[in-house]
């Protein structure tokens, strides 16, 4: 390497260094965070914890029933991943293969729908709706939601569309797949690198979702997932703030999203330089 290229790139990789550190200092800070006292959080004296705590990921477990709340929060993010995977594949699919009226209109809601938000404003009347067709004590109810919310998946998966050319289309036909078996047979195996950057997001979302689960399991606290059962961590015995067991559960929640990107990593770098490997 020459000293010209090294002069190049030594700006960019400290570039890339600091951006790594920032991003990663958070997460540090409540990894260290989890193994200190409540007394060392609040007084914010040390970096390192003076006596490792490590009883605080047992207590928060306990406490919390981890077990119970994990179980919840994998049953929502599970079925709202296959949803919205099964929901925007098949809806991007209409739309780029097929003519039909509406479809700018079509397009122009999804598109509608990324650029309006009201947020918790909507909270009534999706509550409202699940409340009409009896799922206001069901986690179908969030999931549903969580689906119905694909706009972003669906303009994902339709980019991707576009370098899969319409020729296997009518080659499959001429072998005798019919218009969706041509779906399941041919092209959905095309997309599983897009497929998997949007399980990604849509996991990570329905994962963290805090609102929607706090509403639907207000008459039912066995409901309740890992982000309502972290929240309610953070007062123990007589009101007191547990900031230590708040932050070891935290960490413990952050595994199962580790575990799901280390799978989708490789389909998120080929999204990123846009290439299709089938």
């Amino acid at each position: 390497m020459t000293i010209r290229k090294m002069l190049i790139r030594t700006p960019v990789w400290l570039l890339l260094l600091v951006t790594a550190a920032l991003m990663l200092f958070p997460i540090i800070i409540a990894l260290l965070g989890s193994f200190k006292t409540n007394l060392e959080l609040t007084t914010g004296a040390t970096l390192l914890p003076l006596k490792w705590q490590f009883q605080n990921y047992v207590q928060a477990w306990n406490q919390a029933d981890f077990s119970g709340f994990t179980f919840n929060s994998l049953y929502v993010a599970v079925f709202a991943t296959v949803g919205t995977l099964l929901v925007s594949s098949m809806a991007a699919y209409a739309v780029d293969r097929v003519a039909f009226k509406g479809k700018k209109l079509f397009i122009f809601l999804q598109s509608f729908t990324l650029f309006i938000s009201i947020g918790a404003v909507v909270l009534r009347p999706q509550f409202d709706l699940m409340v009409s067709i009896g799922l206001q004590k069901s986690l179908w109810g969030v999931i549903i939601i969580i689906i119905s919310a694909h706009a972003t998946a669906f303009f994902m998966v339709i980019g991707f569309f576009r370098g899969i050319p319409k020729d296997l289309d009518e080659a499959a036909l001429i072998d005798g797949c019919n218009f969706y078996s041509t779906f399941w047979r041919i092209i959905l195996p095309l997309l599983r690198p897009a497929l998997a950057v949007v399980a990604l997001f849509t996991f990570r979302n329905a994962w963290n979702e805090y609102i929607l689960p706090l509403v639907f399991s207000l008459s039912r606290p066995d409901l309740q997932t890992l982000p309502v059962g972290l929240a309610n961590l953070r007062y123990g015995a007589g009101a007191a703030v547990e900031n230590q067991l708040m932050l070891a559960g935290a960490c413990i929640s952050i595994l199962p999203l580790l575990i799901v990107y280390l799978f989708a990593n490789r389909s998120f770098m080929q999204v990123t330089v846009g290439s299709v490997k089938g």
